[in-house]
Parts: structure tokens; C-alpha cells; sequence
């Protein structure tokens, strides 16, 4: 095993992060490149994306539930963990810094050594008194590291495939993320329930094992993409000074905001999922709540299989449904549907708060239509930012900065979600009626969306990466 993580490749097309798009044929690859990819995308495109999901969803959602098991409030629990979106908010200012120095897969591998390191003094800090500052400021490191990470490794895919062969792993993209979003949030809160129940292990002792145990799959990652990861094209200023990036950065940022109706579309997009950035930080809560206090009184066994398992499944099936209206009958025709069906399942969890049923298989099925509409509405969601928002001489820079608008809804929406809870007397039913409120500025700018880009219908298209991200 080469322990070379920037191996630089060569006759490549010249492309930064920030820079324009590979040729239809593609960018050359090195030898080395060749022999470390077996020659084919299925040995590290999979493993990649997962590397990508499972700590999103670590520091996303898993945090939230581990600080309920250790007794945090609620309010505190919506407010810090919330505050762990903003790396991916940032993540543009910083994206072109990255490109004087190193590969994209230097970046990759060292980032995935960095999260196994942080995730491991997650899992150390819990029996401490101080553990929740502790352990917020590590979860905080491994949020830097996984957006970087979204950064290179998104990079790595756009100039290592050739167009075609992007929108043919495109599909292995998404499935391959949203399958580590299932590890994290289902088979490992699963097992904290597990240890917890059956074992008798103390809520601190089951989450170390997880958190040592997700430190484990990252280091894991980054041994097996020191052997089969490509190196990505090199950019354009690579080797260049500090100077040349911010020159870069300038630029991005000046035919960002000079784009046709930057700022309604931006407007879209900060909306688009307002709603459900309420349910998801507080969704899960209502379910582990105990049902004296208004929720339904789940264990983390039941909560991993419904969140983990069948929502995902769910999601899954939404976010193929949706591709498939969406390639029958473009973007622009479907997008309202496509806000609607995000938006409108948002009254389950009213049904939920209100009816309070105790049967876990019909909790899980509605639960499940929620994540069906979310996962049909998301396409619709990453769709607009790359077909719309990103194109141009910066398209990954631009994507970036739409997906940091996209963080930066779940990152205002978890600050405030808290507040609003505490506002209608921390009961449920009226916090989900505020939540049914909130979904309707969405769909009135799905009906004003503008689409100024002319989208050609290209089968080979660049579909971008990350499905789930």
C-alpha cells in the first residue's frame, strides 16, 4: 500500500475546483491513476459517497439523538447541534484555498484520517463532566472534515469521469450516500439500543462503542482509498501561491452574484426545505420523547429501524420516482409537484402529534410517507442548484455556494426550532401546526421559480455528485 496520498496525475485536463467542466470524452488518466482504480469506477465511487454520508449524518441528525440519551435538553440539543451545519454553510470561502495545495485526493484521504481521529476523542469525551462542550467542539472538527471532504471528493468524481459515465454513476452516487446516512442513523443508533437494552450497557458506554466504531469505518475509508482512489484532475493554479486562490475566490464569487435572477433563485433555495428543517431536528426528538410529555415514547432500536432503515428505503424510492418525472418531463414542469410533494407530508407529523398512536409498524409506515415526499422533493431541490444556479466558468464553486444556502436553512431552522418549541409551551401538536405554516412560503416560490438557464435534454449531461448531499 502506496502511503503517497498526492501522487500527481497527468495529462489531465487543466481544472480547478472552482474551474470548467472536462471535455465529453473525458480527462486523460495516469498510469498510476488506472492501476489504483482497477480501471473501473465501482472500486471507489461506492465506498467514496459513503465516506460522504455517514459523517454528514453523524454530525447532522446522530449528535441530536446521542445528547438525548445523555440527558441534554431539548431546546439546547435543537440550539448547539444546530450550530454544526455551519461548516457546510462556509464551505465556499474556503473551497478554492484548498486548490494551490496537494491533490484532490490528498485532501480526501487526509480528511477521512482527520474525522477518524476527531469521531475517536468524540467517543473519549463522553464519560468526562464536561462532555458536552468537549464533545460539541470535536463533532465541530469532524463537520469541517466531512464538507471538505464533500468538496475534494465531489471534485475527484467530476474530473477523474467523463460526462457519460458521470450520469451513469450517478445513480451508485446517491444510493451509495444515502446508504452511510442508513449505517449512521439506523444501524447505529440501532445498536446503541441494542447495547442499551439487551446488555445493559450505560447510554455512555453504548455511545463510545458507536462513536469508536464510526472512527473505525472512516480510518477503514481512508486505508482503502489510499489504494484504489484516483488522484482527480489537477487544478489550474496548483503549485501557484495563496494569492492566485484568493484571485479565485474574487472571481467566483463576482459571476456568482452577477448571474440573472441570482437573488430569487437563492430565495428558492433557502426556502425550499424550511419546513423540514423544523421536523428534522425535532422529528426525532417527539419520537424518543416519552409520551407524558407529548411524544411517542420510541427506543433507539425502534427509532434506527424507522429513521435508519424504512426512511431511507423511502427516501430512496421518492428520489428515484422524482428523477424519473423529472427526465420524462423536465424540470421546469415538475418543480412546483415537486415542492408540493417535499411540503405537503409535513402534516404526518401533525397526524402523529395529535392521534399519538402506539403501534410501531403504523408510526414507521407514516413516518416512511414523509420520507417518500422529502426524498421526491430533494431531486427537485439539488436539481435547480445544479441546472440552474451552478453553470458557468465556476460551476463546482457555484454548486458549493448554493449547497451552503441549502445548509444554511437547516442551520437558521435548527437555531430557532428550539425557540418555537419552547414558545408554544414545548407541546408538540401546536409546534407542528407552526411546522405546516412554515411549508407554505416554499411551494407560493416553487410557483415564482425562475429558470433563466436553457437546459439541453442531454442524456450525457453532467448530473453533478452526492445525490443525498
Amino acid at each position: 500500500m502506496s502511503a503517497d496520498l498526492s501522487t500527481p496525475g497527468t495529462a489531465h485536463s487543466a481544472q480547478s475546483l472552482s474551474g470548467a467542466q472536462p471535455s465529453s470524452d473525458g480527462p486523460a488518466v495516469s498510469a498510476g491513476d488506472r492501476r489504483r482504480n482497477g480501471l473501473h469506477p465501482l472500486t471507489w465511487v461506492p465506498s467514496l459517497y459513503l465516506a460522504m454520508g455517514l459523517p454528514n449524518v453523524l454530525v447532522g441528525a446522530v449528535a441530536a439523538i446521542l445528547y438525548k440519551n445523555l440527558g441534554i435538553s431539548n431546546e439546547d440539543i435543537a440550539l448547539y447541534t444546530s450550530q454544526m451545519y455551519l461548516p457546510w454553510v462556509l464551505k465556499p470561502l474556503w473551497s478554492p484555498l484548498l486548490e494551490p495545495y496537494r491533490t484532490k485526493r490528498w485532501w480526501v484521504i487526509s480528511m477521512q484520517f482527520l474525522m477518524m481521529a476527531s469521531l475517536g476523542l468524540v467517543a473519549f469525551s463522553l464519560p468526562l463532566d464536561g462532555f458536552f462542550r468537549a464533545s460539541l467542539a470535536f463533532f465541530w472538527i469532524t463537520g469541517f472534515a466531512s464538507a471538505t471532504q464533500d468538496i475534494v471528493a465531489d471534485g475527484v468524481f467530476m474530473t477523474t469521469m467523463p460526462l457519460r459515465d458521470q450520469a451513469r454513476y450517478s445513480g451508485v452516487q446517491g444510493m451509495c450516500w444515502n446508504l452511510g446516512a442508513v449505517v449512521a442513523s439506523g444501524l447505529l443508533v440501532s445498536l446503541t439500543g441494542w447495547l442499551h437494552k439487551d446488555l445493559g450497557w450505560s447510554w455512555v458506554h453504548c455511545w463510545m462503542a458507536v462513536m469508536l466504531g464510526a472512527a473505525g469505518m472512516m480510518g477503514g475509508f481512508g486505508l482503502w482509498h489510499l489504494r484504489v482512489l484516483p488522484t482527480g484532475a489537477p487544478s489550474s493554479i496548483q503549485g501557484q501561491d495563496l494569492r492566485s486562490a484568493m484571485v479565485s475566490l474574487r472571481e467566483s464569487w463576482i459571476t456568482f452574484f452577477q448571474k440573472p435572477s441570482i437573488w430569487m433563485m437563492l430565495a428558492v433555495v433557502f426556502f425550499y426545505r424550511f419546513g423540514e428543517g423544523f421536523i428534522e431536528k425535532f422529528g426525532p426528538l417527539f419520537l424518543l420523547d416519552p409520551r407524558d410529555v407529548g411524544g411517542l415514547g420510541l427506543d433507539n432500536a425502534a427509532l434506527g429501524h424507522i429513521y435508519g432503515t424504512v426512511g431511507t428505503v423511502a427516501f430512496i424510492a421518492g428520489a428515484f420516482l422524482s428523477g424519473f418525472i423529472v427526465a420524462r418531463m423536465t424540470l421546469k414542469r415538475t418543480f412546483l409537484l415537486l415542492a408540493i410533494c417535499l411540503n405537503l407530508p409535513h402534516l404526518t407529523y401533525y397526524y402523529l402529534s395529535h392521534a399519538m398512536p402506539d403501534n410501531v409498524m403504523l408510526i414507521g409506515a407514516v413516518v416512511a410517507l414523509e420520507k417518500f415526499g422529502f426524498g421526491m422533493g430533494s431531486v427537485g431541490h439539488m436539481l435547480y442548484m445544479m441546472q440552474q444556479i451552478a453553470p458557468g466558468p465556476f460551476k463546482m464553486t457555484h454548486y458549493a455556494m448554493a449547497t451552503g444556502v441549502m445548509a444554511l436553512t437547516k442551520w437558521a431552522t435548527g437555531s430557532v426550532s428550539g425557540w418555537v418549541y419552547a414558545a408554544v409551551g414545548q407541546h408538540y401538536a401546536s409546534f407542528f401546526g407552526l411546522v405546516l405554516l412554515f411549508s407554505i412560503p416554499p411551494i407560493v416560490l416553487a410557483w415564482f421559480a425562475p429558470f433563466p438557464v436553457k437546459v439541453q435534454d442531454d442524456s450525457s449531461s453532467d448530473t453533478g455528485g452526492g445525490g443525498g448531499h
